[in-house]
């Protein structure tokens, strides 16, 4: 039997494309590789959002030459948001067979089957036709319990230092009778969790039913016992979302609002469409109406502009508002965003100074969040192994990744965990089994 292994860089809708890829090998008859030396197609599915990913997938790319030498006759594709923006920086790796967008992974299998035949390059800037077809794929599961459904795709906000639009396209949400279909097929395979995606989820609305509208319809999906949804944009959140999250008891009590500075004169700068006081006052909406809510953001550091005091406001906003977990990185330009053209005035040295001190406090404030867990019996979804310490590991309701020795037919099961130990990543647990 042929084999496949892909390399997926970025965001979970990254991941959720690879795997819809995966499902379409699968049904064309191939089995997954455990690595790319043993594949016939190997796929390297990209991401654009900054620079580092980019460097890593041209990295991973160019190590490819090799295998391709030595095995001829192995198709490599290079797939998702670098291509889609720039291929010409792809079609320089000469062993490359095949090159497609992000419009275009629905089609693997025609494009595998030209790409036997010849060098392919196809990328679309536009919504295909096809698109609402997308969710009928079955995904090749990485977690057999926990399952990532895009339910809406691309974004109209132009974020003066976001690709996105340029990769992805312009917003356009999935039908939600074809989300339902997805997540009944899902909970038929055996899934207990499942996790909306969207560039901007809160702004999902196809011919008048909005994302609150369609969290109550997915949560009357039988064998699904929890739903995630990410990622929120702080301009579309709102009271009719909360007021869903507290009434549907399967929906988790944790989102992902990203903030990115906590500066009013960045924040227009950015052009994100809200101001600090606005987004302060949504996230005390949130925490009044859900109080065990658990918070998380993206925060940009040393964006063009970006002064003391700037960056100050940033770590007050943190402060008022209080995080469980955030992903902070420094400014990085674009290609084709506006902020590209900003000058990059912020010194390297003070990026990386400001990176530090804004992790620290939410390193703290994690820390300090969970230490109130000590003692504490949580319910965990156990998802598999931890890859580092060989532990059972899952998540409490609100996101906590839980680590504790236990046997593997737990896998795949809610079970109650006394926490014996905390830190700001993770908490340790002592599994509470029945009859014990």
């Amino acid at each position: 039997m042929k084999k496949f292994y892909i390399k997926t860089f970025g965001c979970q809708m990254n991941v959720n494309d690879s795997e819809k890829m995966a499902g379409i090998l699968r049904d064309m008859g191939y089995e997954k590789a455990e690595s790319p030396e043993e594949a016939d197609v190997i796929i390297v599915n990209t991401c654009s959002v900054r620079a580092k990913p980019d460097n890593k997938a041209f990295s991973f790319i160019g190590s490819l030459k090799k295998i391709k030498k030595k095995k001829p006759e192995t198709i490599i594709a290079v797939a998702g948001c670098v291509p889609q923006k720039e291929k010409d920086s792809i079609l320089r790796f000469s062993h490359v067979d095949l090159v497609f967008g992000t419009f275009n992974f629905m089609k693997l299998d025609s494009l595998l089957e030209r790409a036997k035949r010849e060098r392919v390059v196809e990328i679309l800037n536009s919504k295909i036709p096809e698109e609402d077809r997308v969710p009928l794929i079955d995904s090749y599961l990485e977690n057999p319990y926990v399952a990532y459904v895009t339910v809406q795709r691309g974004c109209n906000r132009f974020c003066t230092y976001c690709i996105v639009p340029f990769t992805r396209g312009r917003e356009r949400s999935v039908k939600p009778e074809l989300v339902v279909e997805e997540v009944k097929r899902l909970a038929e395979r055996g899934v207990k969790e499942v996790q909306l995606l969207g560039q901007n989820v809160d702004f999902y609305n196809y011919e008048g039913v909005d994302f609150a509208d369609l969290l109550y319809m997915v949560s009357e999906v039988e064998g699904i016992e929890r739903i995630r949804f990410q990622t929120s944009h702080p301009a579309g959140f709102n009271r009719k979302i909360v007021k869903a999250m507290k009434e549907i008891e399967k929906v988790c009590p944790y989102v992902h609002l990203p903030p990115q500075s906590g500066s009013n004169r960045i924040l227009e700068r950015m052009n994100r469409g809200y101001t600090r006081e606005e987004y302060i006052e949504k996230v005390m909406m949130l925490k009044g109406e859900i109080p065990d809510v658990a918070l998380s953001g993206d925060f940009i550091v040393g964006f063009p502009g970006e002064t003391e005091k700037d960056f100050e406001d940033t770590l007050s906003l943190v402060e008022t508002c209080v995080f469980d977990q955030g992903f902070v990185f420094e400014f990085s330009p674009r290609p084709f965003t506006k902020a590209a053209t900003f000058k990059d005035d912020v010194p390297k040295e003070v990026k990386n100074r400001r990176l530090q001190e804004l992790q620290d406090l939410i390193k703290r404030q994690a820390e300090e969040k969970n230490r109130k867990r000590l003692g504490k019996v949580e319910e965990v979804l156990v998802e598999g192994r931890s890859p580092k310490g060989g532990e059972l590991s899952g998540r409490t309701k609100d996101n906590k990744l839980v680590v504790f020795d236990g046997d593997e037919g737990l896998i795949g099961k809610f079970i109650k965990v006394e926490i014996v130990e905390t830190s700001p990543f993770f908490l340790k647990g002592k599994p509470i089994l029945e009859g014990a």
